[in-house]
Order: C-alpha cells, then sequence, then structure tokens
C-alpha cells in the first residue's frame, strides 16, 4: 500500500525581510536618470538654454522647484553649454513660515541664491474675500516682484517648475471654465516682452518628482496661502485626471503629446487657419455675416409678374 506523503508547505517568513538597499539605490538611479532625460529633452526641444544663460530658478519650498533645481545642477556639470543658476525665492511673510530651512539649504549644497522679501500674503488676505480663490492674485504679486527682480539682476532667463502635470490641467481648465484652447507652454516671453521663462519639468510625471523628491529628502516647505483651499478648480480638474490615469493608464502622456502636435485645419479657429479661402472660386462672391443673417431677398433680376 502507498503512502501519500503530504506536500511540504512553505511557511510565511514571519520576519519581514528589509528591502535590499542595493535594488533600492539602483531604482534611485533609474529615476534620477530618466528626469535628466526628459529635463534635457525638454531643454533641446524648445531652446530653453544657451550659451552665457544667467537663469534665476524660482525656488518655493516645494517638491517640483527642488527637483527642477536639482536636476538642472546635474545637468550643468556635463552641459554642452555654459550657463549659471542662481536660486531666488519670494518670502511672502505667510504666518509661521520657516525662513531658515532655504537659505540653509542652499548654502549646504553651495548654489548661489537670494530670498526675496514682500509681504504678499497681508494683501491677498486683505483683498479676497474668505472662501474666494486666492491663487489669481497672490500668482499676479508674485510674479509681478519675481520679474522685477530678474530686471534689475540682468537674468536671461526664468526658470518655473511646472511640470507635465501642470501644462495638462492647465488646458482643461481653460477649456473647461474659459472656453479657449490655450495652455501653459514649456517656454514663453512675458506680456511686456522683458523676460523669457522657461519649464524645464514640462516632460517630467508629477508622481515621478514626488518620488524624487522623497528619495532626495528634500526639506519641503508646504503653502498654507492657496495650498489650503480645496475648492479650487484646479484641484476638481486634478481629481478628473487621477480618475482618468486610474482607469486608463497612459491617457495623461498622451493628452500631453497631443498638445505639442496641434492641427489648426482640424479645429475651428479662423485666426489661426483661413477657411475663407479654402475651396473658394475666383470670382465668385463672398457675403459677410451681415448679409447671411439680413433675412432680405435676393435680386432675381425679375420684376414683379415678370413669368
Amino acid at each position: 500500500m502507498n503512502v501519500i506523503q503530504p506536500l511540504p508547505q512553505v511557511l510565511a517568513d514571519p520576519t519581514p525581510r528589509a528591502s535590499d538597499p542595493r535594488r533600492h539605490a539602483r531604482e534611485q538611479g533609474k529615476l534620477a536618470k530618466r528626469l535628466r532625460r526628459q529635463v534635457g529633452q525638454a531643454i533641446a526641444d524648445y531652446g530653453m538654454i544657451e550659451e552665457g544663460d544667467r537663469i534665476m530658478v524660482c525656488l518655493s519650498g516645494g517638491k517640483d522647484s527642488y527637483t527642477m533645481l536639482d536636476i538642472l545642477l546635474q545637468l550643468q556639470k556635463k552641459a554642452p553649454v555654459n550657463f549659471e543658476l542662481v536660486a531666488v525665492n519670494l518670502d511672502q511673510k505667510q504666518p509661521g513660515f520657516p525662513e531658515h530651512i532655504l537659505p540653509d539649504y542652499l548654502a549646504s549644497i553651495g548654489v548661489p541664491y537670494r530670498i526675496l522679501e514682500q509681504d504678499t500674503y497681508s494683501v491677498v488676505s486683505r483683498v479676497v474675500p474668505e472662501g474666494k480663490t486666492m491663487c489669481s492674485l497672490c500668482s499676479r504679486l508674485r510674479r509681478g516682484a519675481l520679474y522685477s527682480h530678474a530686471e534689475e539682476q540682468g537674468f536671461t532667463k526664468i526658470a518655473l517648475g511646472h511640470h507635465r502635470d501642470d501644462l495638462v490641467a492647465t488646458f482643461f481648465l481653460n477649456l473647461f471654465f474659459h472656453a479657449k484652447l490655450s495652455g501653459m507652454p514649456p517656454k514663453l516671453r512675458s506680456d511686456d516682452g522683458k523676460h523669457v521663462v522657461i519649464r524645464p519639468l514640462a516632460y517630467v510625471r508629477e508622481s515621478d518628482i514626488e518620488a524624487y523628491a522623497e528619495a532626495r529628502a528634500f526639506p519641503i516647505i508646504p503653502c498654507n496661502l492657496c495650498g489650503s483651499q480645496e475648492n479650487l478648480q484646479r484641484k476638481q480638474v486634478k481629481k478628473m485626471m487621477d480618475a482618468w490615469e486610474r482607469e486608463s493608464p497612459g491617457r495623461i502622456e498622451t493628452i500631453s503629446r497631443a498638445l505639442g502636435d496641434i492641427r489648426p485645419s482640424q479645429l475651428s479657429d479662423p485666426k489661426l487657419f483661413d477657411f475663407l479661402s479654402l475651396g473658394h472660386r475666383d470670382g465668385a462672391q463672398q457675403a459677410d455675416a451681415h448679409a447671411w443673417l439680413a433675412g432680405e431677398a435676393r435680386d432675381s433680376g425679375l420684376e414683379s409678374g415678370d413669368s
């Protein structure tokens, strides 16, 4: 009689194993390499940095601007052109703002920096009614202070830490709430024509920035002025984008690529494409909107009663 022996059971190790530090280091290395490649590609695609540029890197104390500065410093060491980086922070005098964190961090990594002081917090808090969005006014005041400093100091470029998801979200904000197809370009000239703004993180996912900032242990400073406003339109759009990405991974990347592949003839803006000339026959008369809407009978050339 054959006795069937029970199969040996593999018992779970009750003591969780520590993560492999070498594997963790490899993953961090891959992430840093990916970010350098994406930032370098954006710089090349849009001509963001040129020989002799003096770049004002706007540092807020958030994960995005820390990552931008860190990657630009890495690229600077092997870049094909020489350029200067200066970190600039605007202290907006928010209550409880830890003023020492950014200077201590920047001094520790040896980066030239300047801390500007302007009490925009009091202005925004006084002007904007309670419960209303502060971002628009806060952004204008902050931008004005930074632009003025850039002009005074002769910076040739202003670097902002907006990433790929910010660019896509801005497109949908303008689409849903302002009825226009426009977004946040990777490179632009300011309205007064005096400044060139660049966004080196234009190709970088926010989730990668979050992972990188955590790995690098940046001393993050939370924004208590606008970050606490849960009813912002931008947060509504972000929730929508997060849901899309969960349901269809890669959708945000597809939309991001679409923003760089515009077909004016496939849209409806007569200022971007000459629809009037499309199919127009030489000599044929075109009536304007007034004539089309007037509702007046055309002169057929026949007198009343003619047959």
